[in-house]
């Protein structure tokens, strides 16, 4: 039976000042909700979908702006906008871009339809099917790249990093906390991730499965600006860095298995209890390896290290840097402690500081 969703975004207005306590009472209240955090402005956007009776009326779907086709033109020029404030080292610029940014998806309800045709306000009703799922990149007519998804490798368009760690609810609160505080020293040095709609937190529920979650979770899902040469640091890289060591390693996050760097994958077999169990089913069903390869098996402790130990290799998240050579010292960035996490090892601008 399909299932018909209510689904209101409330104002992104709200402040993220308690952000750390509603995040784990938001989760219990709603069925599918999720947030949308936005830390350089400190506000969040709550987002609360509910089933509602089958007989409400509502033909409402949810095509999201940022996963549609788009003019090709429009998509190099923000690629283009965004490089130009990372060489300028203008973290002010990011603010005001990701500002446009939000604002402009706020007024165009991030893609959401009353009607199939029009948005005429919330809330919006719909089969969950057409809810649930965005993206019309997927069904976008060939027009020989006049239009594009905006990570199309073709065009001069998106290329970013991901982060996505899971952390215990009964942690989140101080994970919050600790990138609030992160936060406050350079607010702006975290707007460059609302370009990329901020940090998306949705909840999952613990699960029996062997490499399932082991406990109930809030995934934290952070997309982030990626040059196309790997040499080149970025902007305030230091603090993505320190959120993610602090996620994976502080506070004891699983990764997400296909949205993470190299550094997230260091030992991660080790943080599932059932792991063991998991490896004698793998060799049951799959003893010849057909389905394996050198990285899965690296993942997975069987061969070898996720880590890559190389000049430059902590741009990438090949390593985390112990040496300087690991950054970018000819370009100032330097290995250093963390600001917040103090075991975290990162690559700093020193003529940021």
């Amino acid at each position: 039976m399909r299932l018909r969703c209510h689904l209101v975004f409330l104002e992104l207005s709200l402040s993220d000042e308690d952000l750390a306590e509603q995040a784990i009472k938001f989760g219990h209240q709603h069925e599918f909700a999720d947030l949308a955090w936005y830390p350089g402005h400190r506000k969040v956007l709550y987002r609360k979908d509910d089933r509602v009776p089958v007989n409400v009326s509502g033909n409402g779907n949810y095509d999201f702006i940022g996963f549609r086709a788009t003019p090709t033109l429009a998509i190099e020029i923000n690629r283009f906008a965004e490089d130009t404030v990372e060489v300028a080292k203008s973290a002010d610029g990011k603010c005001a871009d990701s500002l446009l940014t939000t604002s402009t998806l706020a007024l165009a309800a991030y893609g959401l339809k009353n009607n199939a045709l029009l948005f005429t306000g919330y809330p919006v009703i719909g089969y969950q099917n057409k809810m649930q799922a965005s993206g019309g990149c997927a069904f976008g007519s060939d027009d020989n790249l006049l239009t594009a998804c905006p990570w199309d490798p073709r065009i001069k368009g998106s290329f970013f990093h991901q982060t996505t760690v899971s952390i215990d609810l009964d942690r989140v609160k101080d994970f919050i906390l600790d990138v609030q505080r992160l936060r406050d020293l350079k607010p702006s040095a975290l707007c460059g991730l609302e370009l990329y709609d901020g940090i998306l937190m949705r909840y999952a529920k613990a699960s029996s499965a062997y490499l399932g979650k082991q406990s109930d979770v809030l995934d934290f899902d952070i997309t982030y600006y990626r040059s196309r040469d790997p040499m080149k640091p970025r902007l305030y890289e230091d603090f993505l860095e320190e959120i993610e060591q602090m996620a994976l390693f502080k506070y004891n996050g699983l990764p997400h298995w296909g949205k993470n760097r190299n550094l997230a994958f260091e030992g991660v077999i080790k943080k599932y209890n059932e792991s063991k169990a998991f490896l004698k089913v793998k060799d049951r069903y799959d003893p010849d390896g057909l389905f394996s390869s050198e990285w899965s098996d690296q993942i997975l402790g069987l061969d070898g290290s996720v880590i890559v130990k190389k000049t430059g290799c902590a741009l990438e998240g090949l390593c985390i840097c112990s040496e300087d050579v690991h950054c970018a010292p000819e370009k100032g960035y330097y290995c250093s402690t963390g600001k917040v996490y103090n075991d975290a090892r990162v690559c700093t601008d020193v003529n940021s500081i």
